[in-house]
């Protein structure tokens, strides 16, 4: 018989891609690190939940996420802050204030460590890239405009 005539097993998941890595390098945080090691055993643990009750499309979203998080803690590199507080770096607090008046604070951290809601960007925005190495009093170039960097700490 034709294949073209076999029914598919429609529940027939497979295994799902994998979640894109960055090219860049994983720098992190202490906390970063901690997070991810939370974020993998929470993922061990739901995959091995949804092993358990057969469940194999929660089994198969849960193992990507343990193949994502198990490649980004091999790969992950801590990065202290320097003693050096003058000039932004990774790990930092930089308050500045843009050209329109408005002040903003943002701590330079790792790409899965950013959240920007939270106060936290990655190493690689634009914004932490424009004042990496400025320190307080100094004006950056950045989208929309100039900006001051108020304080480094």
């Amino acid at each position: 018989m034709s294949r073209a005539f076999v029914k598919e097993d429609e529940n027939d998941l497979g295994e799902l891609p994998d979640r894109p890595i960055s090219p860049h390098r994983n720098f992190v945080t202490e906390a970063g690190l901690a997070a991810i090691e939370a974020a993998l055993g929470r993922f061990e643990a739901a995959h091995r939940a949804a092993t358990d009750k057969g469940d194999r499309e929660a089994a198969a979203a849960a193992l990507r996420e343990v193949r994502y998080w198990r490649a980004r803690r091999a790969s992950a590199e801590v990065v202290k802050p320097p003693a050096d507080k003058r000039t932004a770096s990774f790990g930092m607090t930089v308050s500045l204030r843009r050209v329109d008046g408005r002040e903003q604070s943002f701590r330079i951290v790792g790409e899965d460590e950013a959240d920007p809601s939270r106060g936290t960007l990655s190493y690689m925005s634009p914004l932490a890239r424009a004042v990496l190495t400025h320190g307080a009093g100094e004006t950056v170039e950045m989208t929309g405009g100039e900006a001051v960097i108020l304080d480094v700490r």
